[in-house]
């Protein structure tokens, strides 16, 4: 999979645009604040109609702009796929081969990316929320069932706070809309925790090896999906329900008293271990980047594993937070076989054939050329 062409329109400090690209690697070389990363988050927003940067879509759209449009061409394996995505103030329409889309789960998928960035390297380290969503936006690439799922779940969620906040100050006293609430939110949760422990399962035949031939096969990685109120993977389907309903039984008045939903899948966290230990917690600086890196590697050969063809990896700036051992680990694992694209305010200090051999390109204030 490749994305050949991509236009932009209104799109950060972009007003137009259009450029074609390699199917092997293109490198973006600008100086900051010229406009490098909107080029490899636009290609994100482009696959998984939102971006890694702001959870604000009103960001993505030029200054004193209505709207921003990106268009994109895939290339996969049995066809050539026009893309679109149109981000406005009243919220986003996307088309897929010029379909508008009745719903965002049914485009996303279509174009399948894996994105390295620095804050990525706190993937590790940083708040369960960040490996929330990192879970959440994989699955979504080769899932659209668990990102309905998962949608259904947070509208139930909010709608059962609200219910909570209304018990809390006394303006509502019904405990049986709460009931049914709790029964939906169940019925959901279930769902997207089995998604998740399959998911997590996946990736950790993928992410062992990877880890191992990064530390010179002196470590080894375990990644465990860790749920709320004691689930475990051997749990069935009708455990999981149980030891869920039980758990909302108990804490009910917890919940009241707060006005807030203690436990489901929006408190989950994942952990990772290294030679036995929580790397969290006790691990150093290289260990928690060598999994992180491993982490990303192995998305890439799961994404291959579950839909037949490679996804599109963008490394925003990554190269030079990674030494030199972790770069060419991590150039000699995608060299030939996936489309990159790579930002970096200069190569000086890389050498390596795959970058060497790449399609070059030069930012400045918003115009791109292209110069190898």
């Amino acid at each position: 999979m490749h994305i050949e062409q991509m236009a932009l329109e209104n799109y950060r400090n972009y007003e137009s645009l259009l450029v074609q690209f390699d199917n092997t690697v293109n490198v973006v070389i600008g100086e900051n604040a010229q406009g490098k990363t909107n080029i490899i988050e636009s290609i994100y927003v482009l696959a998984m109609a939102k971006s890694h940067r702001t959870s604000n879509d009103k960001d993505l759209i030029r200054w004193e702009a209505e709207y921003a449009k990106i268009k994109g061409r895939v290339q996969k394996k049995h066809q050539s796929l026009p893309l679109e995505l149109l981000i406005s103030k009243k919220g986003k329409k996307a088309k897929v081969n010029h379909l508008e889309q009745t719903r965002l789960s049914r485009y996303i998928g279509n174009m399948n990316v894996v994105m390295f960035a620095p804050e990525d390297l706190t993937l590790v380290k940083g708040s369960p929320q960040v490996r929330r969503r990192f879970i959440d936006m994989e699955i979504g690439q080769v899932s659209p069932v668990y990102l309905h799922d998962l949608s259904l779940y947070h509208k139930v969620l909010q709608q059962r706070n609200h219910y909570l906040k209304q018990l809390q100050t006394k303006r509502a006293s019904d405990y049986t809309m709460l009931d049914v609430l709790t029964e939906q939110l169940i019925d959901l949760a279930v769902k997207v925790m089995i998604k998740r422990f399959e998911f997590i399962r996946m990736l950790q035949r993928w992410a062992g090896p990877l880890h191992s031939g990064i530390s010179r096969g002196i470590e080894s990685l375990n990644i465990l999906y860790e749920p709320a109120a004691g689930i475990r993977e051997e749990h069935s389907e009708e455990q999981i329900r149980s030891i869920l309903t039980e758990s909302f039984q108990k804490g009910r008045t917890r919940e009241v008293d707060r006005g807030v939903t203690l436990t489901g899948p929006h408190r989950d966290d994942l952990l990772f271990y290294v030679n036995g230990k929580n790397i969290q917690t006790f691990g150093s600086q290289g260990q928690q980047r060598t999994t992180a890196l491993a982490v990303k590697l192995a998305e890439i050969e799961l994404i291959q594993s579950e839909i037949g063809e490679y996804p599109i990896l963008l490394l925003d700036d990554v190269l030079s937070e990674l030494d030199d051992y972790r770069q060419s680990h991590l150039l000699n694992t995608i060299h030939g076989k996936v489309q990159t694209f790579v930002t970096t305010t200069n190569t000086d200090g890389i050498e390596h054939d795959t970058l060497n051999a790449a399609s070059a390109y030069s930012v400045t204030s918003g115009a791109i050329q292209q110069i190898k």
